[in-house]
């Protein structure tokens, strides 16, 4: 006879198979490094990402990049186009000056510096992400800063081949008529592309995910009808139960799945400062999986802490806010800037300031210039000049018009103001009557792009954090002014003043003072 067979104890020579042994190495290390808990994995961590795919998403990859080499083709030509126009149009203009023009030397002449200056700057355009999707690329600040590069790359290139010029104009000309051309040429792009887009109704289908009063100011930035990029926001779905807000209550994280299918969702937009790690981690995959876009909206906090600075040496790694002012160069660079820009303006734009100050004069009894005082750089007062708008008692009647006040937070604006004169409410309307203020950037009291100075009383009902914009010197336009101007809430307005302090560069200014001159010209959200 034969002992019985009995189970044999496996517990001491191999031990129970985890959940967690089963999951690839590398899918551990990645679960450790960002901090999610191996006993909390819900995925299907034995699926090899490397299998192949399904066809709808393989089709879905097609189509996109058929459409992603058309958009690059198209704006490669264009940006071709825009280089053989500017050194076409500088160097014929040096020679209608000189006398003796010939278009075929012009045009010979131009095709021998185009093929270095075109690739340089397909590159460095490249770099900057100029050739990306529509709602991710880069905006004018970007060309104009890719544009001083390929100039400055082809200088020394030029200077390293020792090549002889008999002026240094093919570069400084080049680099202005580039502007012109690059520049308006893809805004023209970026006009038509878009009118047809949405001529076509085609919107990017969009839900938000997060909780509390910042799913509403996103969904409502993201209505804006100026914005480039069409935004259908389908509702939100929230951690919590919540009330509805205007918009449709999706149901929770764990319909998400549903939701991306039964609404054929583009992007996923999380609006929410303490969305967990865990559950964003899960939301990424799961909208990555099915070819959808996952961003994030900035809070106030996050774009105070765009730039930062390691401190060395601590147990724990910590970072210093450093705060937005302009100190030692980028205060020279910056003033230098204005001081220049400024008495260039005020040489340009004499014949309008002339002719505006004889209207002013003529229209109604006061003054030519109000002198508005405005707390500056610190909340120091100074005097900003203005031609004045209005019949000199408009003080003394605006307390009884405050019910009439149209703006949000602590800004006052009417748009029929019965105080203002007959010329007045056209000079407003172009801004035409901020152009005193230039005489503010040349005293070192404004700069020429900077936070606005509101009045004394509009100051006076700040909240604390709003007054952080007052770190610099305030400026005669800013993001402010090519980014709705009125029509944006006031602590929309309040974030776009940060994210120029902490993104600043003579690049930004210089674009945002190109930026100005159309958003005044259409009277965007003017009044």
């Amino acid at each position: 006879m034969t002992d019985p067979v009995t189970p044999t104890d496996t517990s001491e020579a191999s031990p129970p198979v985890s959940d967690t042994d089963s999951v690839p190495l590398s899918v551990r290390r990645l679960r450790i490094a960002t901090g999610v808990s191996m006993e909390d994995d819900r995925h299907d961590v034995s699926r090899d990402v490397r299998a192949r795919r399904p066809n709808v998403l393989r089709t879905l990859i097609s189509a996109r990049a058929l459409e992603r080499a058309m958009r690059v083709l198209s704006l490669l030509a264009l940006d071709l186009a825009g280089v053989i126009a500017a050194i076409f149009t500088a160097l014929a203009i040096k020679e209608l000056i000189r006398g003796g023009y010939s278009a075929d030397r012009v045009w010979a002449t131009t095709t021998d510096y185009v093929p270095f200056v075109f690739l340089v700057m397909a590159l460095l355009f490249a770099r900057s992400g100029l050739y990306g999707r529509r709602e991710v690329r880069p905006a004018l600040a970007a060309i104009v800063k890719s544009l001083f590069q390929v100039s400055i790359v082809s200088l020394v290139f030029a200077v390293i081949q020792g090549l002889e010029f008999s002026s240094y104009y093919i570069f400084y000309g080049g680099l202005a008529f580039g502007l012109v051309w690059v520049s308006g040429l893809r805004a023209i792009y970026e006009s038509l592309t878009a009118a047809t887009l949405a001529a076509l109704g085609r919107k990017r289908r969009t839900i938000l995910v997060g909780n509390g009063d910042q799913v509403d100011a996103v969904a409502h930035a993201l209505s804006a009808e100026h914005s480039q990029t069409r935004y259908e926001t389908i509702g939100f779905i929230s951690l919590t139960p919540r009330p509805a807000n205007g918009l449709e209550n999706l149901g929770s994280l764990s319909d998400l799945s549903a939701v991306l299918e039964r609404h054929s969702v583009q992007d996923v937009i999380i609006a929410d400062p303490d969305f967990p790690q865990e559950e964003a981690l899960d939301l990424i995959d799961l909208c990555h999986d099915r070819g959808v876009a996952v961003r994030i909206a900035p809070t106030t906090m996050e774009i105070l802490t765009h730039e930062h600075e390691l401190v060395p040496g601590q147990s724990v790694p910590l970072f210093e806010l450093k705060p937005p002012v302009f100190d030692g160069v980028d205060f020279a660079l910056k003033r230098t800037f204005d001081f220049v820009g400024a008495s260039a303006l005020l040489i340009l734009m004499s014949p309008v300031l002339l002719t505006t100050a004889l209207a002013v004069k003529l229209s109604s009894r006061g003054p030519i210039f109000y002198r508005s005082r405005r707390p500056g750089i610190g909340g120091q007062p100074f005097g900003c000049l203005k031609f004045r708008t209005m019949h000199v008692d408009a003080e003394r009647r605006q307390r009884e018009l405050e019910r009439m006040n149209e703006a949000s937070g602590p800004l006052f604006k009417i748009r029929r103001d019965p105080r203002l004169t007959p010329v007045g409410g056209l000079l407003r309307r172009f801004s035409i009557d901020e152009l005193p203020q230039l005489f503010n950037v040349l005293r070192g009291q404004m700069s020429l792009v900077g936070p606005r100075p509101l009045p004394q009383r509009d100051y006076d009902m700040l909240k604390d954090w709003h007054r952080k914009r007052y770190l610099v010197l305030p400026g005669i336009t800013g993001l402010w002014q090519v980014s709705g101007r009125a029509e944006l809430d006031f602590d929309e307005l309040v974030r776009l003043d940060f994210l120029y302090l902490e993104r600043w560069s003579v690049f930004l200014d210089f674009s945002i003072l190109l930026k100005t001159v159309p958003a005044v010209l259409s009277r965007r959200g003017a009044f």
